[in-house]
């Protein structure tokens, strides 16, 4: 019950930080970037416990990069082309794959990423009681 109470508060919390992060940078967001952003703050808590915050920080980084670009590719499809809702499009970014995700937004998400992991680690030591995290770079 302790861990299902854990990733349920990761899921919430994570959608409220980055509903909130779209809010302030683009002035609007959408629902599904809630629902987005609780994944991906629950799949850096998981990945971090997985591997007790043991793996140098450059690679929890890229791990977690990896997985939200696959999330939001995915999400993209489904919200923007298969339902229509244009949640977002980035076709006037460099590097972009059908406007879903792009370069420059990789980028930032490897920062989000880092800090969600950090975030993520201490908050599962603090309020569970859960390992805690060694972070190091190399």
């Amino acid at each position: 019950m302790k861990r299902f109470s854990e990733y349920i508060f990761m899921w919430a919390l994570g959608g409220i930080i980055y509903y909130a992060f779209e809010i302030y940078f683009r002035g609007f967001s959408h629902w599904t970037m809630f629902v987005l952003g609780g994944i991906c703050l629950m799949f850096f808590t998981w990945q971090g416990l997985t591997v007790k915050w043991a793996d140098p920080l450059w690679l929890q980084v890229g791990r977690c990069v990896v997985f939200v670009t696959a999330c939001e590719f995915i999400t993209g499809i489904v919200v923007n082309k298969w339902l229509g809702w244009n949640v977002w499009d980035y076709t006037d970014q460099p590097m972009q794959l059908f406007g879903q995700i792009c370069l420059p937004f990789v980028v930032i998400f490897s920062g989000l990423c880092a800090a969600g992991i950090l975030l993520s680690g201490y908050l599962a030591h603090w309020l569970y009681k859960e390992e805690k995290p060694r972070y190091h770079v190399l």
